[in-house]
């Protein structure tokens, strides 16, 4: 038993004096309890709403302040054509369209029965399943109150929802979780595999000798990248033709557009690997750094598994520094709406500065190492 306790100490002195362990060990778990306790909701609210209100009466008032009263809907645009509301769901500016035509509300006075149309970004089948739903809803209370101060009680309700989904008719779920699949594979191979790379080197006592080699850091940084660049480009447009095989998976852009995608974002996940191979000493701990870094971020704050806007506001600053979170805006924007790099810049350019901010990082610490 003395032994043991011997041992123990020993042990303890150890981690103490070894201050990543026992920030791993401490602050780690509490940091994703916080993180991900909040991130992970599955309630929808704040559901950018455009609304086309051809009618202008106090009947389509009525309607459109029952979807913003909801606390489901927040009303962000107007709109007087369709070609307007397909740029703002392009542009992922709204999740929602609400079409009243004209005549609505006379119809409604005379006891007619009146169509409204409500338009739905079926991009995340999920999520627009529950849109759906809450609108109906909606519409379905506004009929009610009618038929109360019509005394029709019982009768058909006077306003009809007319459901159209955009992008994703069939409301599959393949379709909003393959693309989610393709950034999160590529992000985890680019980064574990530049990663182990050069800790390789470091645990083969080879890395004297690349310290010592006449090469400067940005030529080794290339020469590092551009290899694991053309192996992760095509592991990635292999995934993309096997899901269009395999799951159906449309292809509506172009595609240079999603090779140009995809390369930024490879960049940037070989340069996260790079980065971590500078700050560990074994492969072991370069594969936990990465799942910290690349592995949870991706799977659970990019969008690809719960919507970014349920978050907490904290939480979604944290969402602004996951690549994947606008990889997964280009890679859906081009595969199942179709549109091209012009539509998708601002998430290109972001995924650009992460690619030279991590590689700008892991050449400058390289270079210290070397030195």
């Amino acid at each position: 038993m003395n032994k043991a306790l011997a041992v123990g100490k020993k042990e303890f002195r150890q981690i103490l004096r070894d201050r990543r362990t026992l920030m791993i060990l401490l602050f780690i778990p509490v940091f994703f309890l916080l993180l991900y306790g909040y991130a992970l909701n599955f309630d929808i609210r704040h559901v950018a709403l455009a609304v086309e209100d051809r009618d202008q009466s106090s009947e389509s008032r009525a309607l459109v302040n029952a979807f913003v009263n909801s606390g489901y809907f927040d009303l962000v645009a107007s709109f007087h054509s369709g070609g307007e509301a397909e740029r703002l769901m392009d542009r992922n500016d709204i999740r929602a369209a609400l079409v009243i035509p004209e005549n609505t509300g006379r119809a409604l006075r005379r006891g007619e029965r009146a169509p409204v149309q409500v338009l739905v970004n079926g991009e995340n089948a999920n999520t627009a399943a529950t849109v759906l739903g809450y609108s109906i809803t909606i519409v379905r209370g506004v009929s009610s109150d009618l038929l109360v101060e019509q005394r029709g009680a019982g009768l058909q309700p006077p306003i009809a929802v007319e459901p159209r989904i955009w992008f994703n008719p069939e409301l599959r779920s393949t379709l909003f979780l393959v693309p989610g699949l393709i950034g999160f594979i590529g992000m985890i191979v680019a980064a574990i595999s530049t990663a182990i790379s050069i800790v390789r080197e470091k645990e083969r006592g080879t890395w004297e000798q690349v310290r010592m080699a006449p090469i400067g850091t940005v030529s080794y940084v290339v020469g590092k990248t551009l290899p694991y660049l053309g192996i992760s480009l095509v592991s990635s447009m292999a995934i993309i033709v096997a899901a269009m095989f395999l799951f159906e998976l449309p292809m509506r852009g172009s595609w240079a557009a999603l090779l140009a995608a995809t390369t930024v974002f490879l960049l940037g996940a070989l340069g996260t690997g790079l980065l971590v191979s500078t700050i560990s000493e074994s492969q072991l701990v370069a594969f936990q750094v990465v799942l910290i870094l690349a592995f949870l971020p991706t799977f659970l704050l990019s969008g690809f598994i719960f919507p970014i806007p349920n978050m907490p506001r904290p939480i979604q600053l944290v969402t602004y520094a996951v690549p994947a979170r606008y990889f997964l805006v280009a890679l859906r924007g081009i595969v199942l709406k179709g549109v091209g790099l012009a539509t998708v810049w601002a998430d290109m350019a972001a995924m650009a500065a992460y690619a030279v901010l991590v590689l700008g990082l892991a050449s400058v610490r390289l270079s210290r190492e070397r030195g």
